[in-house]
């Protein structure tokens, strides 16, 4: 069986591209966007329309509640079981997303992180939220130096989950990091979709307007009681809630979304550039 995994950074036109590939393959689409999972955030994640779930079978999209724990851990577990099912019945399967966690994970496994305790998650998430990160990193740099020293301690995701582990198996979180590929029972074949940058960029632009005239804003305020869950800390309601907040105008808030989706999408570039066994289809 064959796994063919499209990729590309946000805006580059994998829906589409993904849509007339699942329809020659004969194959359902495998979502691999991390937010895309989550209900409620249709818009702001540009998850396929109901239309396109209809013209090709879609999973991972919609599944979880915004509140509901999950992560590349789990979604390699959920991906790697769904398609040990559909192999039974297809030859080929596509899975398509920008993910790069996500992607990673299923196509060369990640460590095996020990569950953690729902109270230690609780508690620090409560830490978090009260404005305690820098405690968080000056104990995570006491607990585990060698990960202090190599993860990005900017992200306040990276300290909380390294320090769930550490809290609830009295060792570092670098201890279980080993970095092994792991081996899988089907072929992988990796396309990249990209465009020319300023090409990319206005499409980014283009979507963002798009998103605002369709509706981002009402469903942004609809999550904004929900502002303080790790799913919304996403591209597109962040800026929208400072907004809500006073902090920003209106105009300020849709050109920061615009900045930032640039941002990640170069991100996702110089993380697909890395990999050697893409193949590239310049749109």
């Amino acid at each position: 069986m064959t796994l063919y995994v499209l990729l590309g950074p946000t805006a580059v036109g994998k829906t589409e591209f993904a849509l007339q590939m699942a329809e020659e393959l004969g194959s359902p689409i495998l979502n691999c966007d991390s937010r895309q999972i989550f209900r409620g955030m249709e818009i702001g994640t540009a998850a396929p329309t109901a239309e396109q779930q209809k013209r090709v079978k879609h999973y991972f999209v919609g599944t979880h509640d915004i509140g509901d724990y999950y992560s590349a851990a789990l979604y390699e577990q959920d991906a790697l079981k769904l398609i040990a099912e559909l192999s039974h019945t297809h030859e080929a399967l596509l899975l398509t997303g920008g993910s790069m966690m996500y992607l990673d994970a299923v196509c060369n496994g990640i460590d095996d992180i020990p569950t953690v305790d729902p109270l230690v998650r609780e508690t620090l998430r409560n830490r978090l939220t009260q404005g305690d990160i820098d405690g968080m990193r000056a104990e995570l740099h006491l607990l585990d130096p060698d990960y202090y020293l190599t993860a990005d301690t900017r992200n306040p995701k990276r300290v909380v989950h390294a320090l769930e582990v550490c809290y609830t198996t009295g060792r570092p979180y670098s201890s279980f990091l080993t970095r092994e590929r792991k081996p899988r029972p089907f072929r992988i074949v990796k396309l990249g979709l990209r465009r020319e940058r300023q090409e990319l960029f206005d499409r980014i632009s283009l979507r963002v307007d798009k998103m605002i005239a369709g509706g981002l804003i009402d469903e942004a305020r609809r999550l904004y009681p929900h502002r303080n869950e790790n799913a919304l800390n996403t591209v597109g309601y962040k800026e929208l809630f400072r907004y809500f907040d006073g902090e920003w105008t209106l105009p300020f808030a849709t050109e920061k979304i615009k900045k930032n989706t640039r941002d990640y999408a170069k991100k996702q570039m110089t993380w697909f550039a890395h990999d050697t066994s893409i193949q590239w289809i310049d749109l």
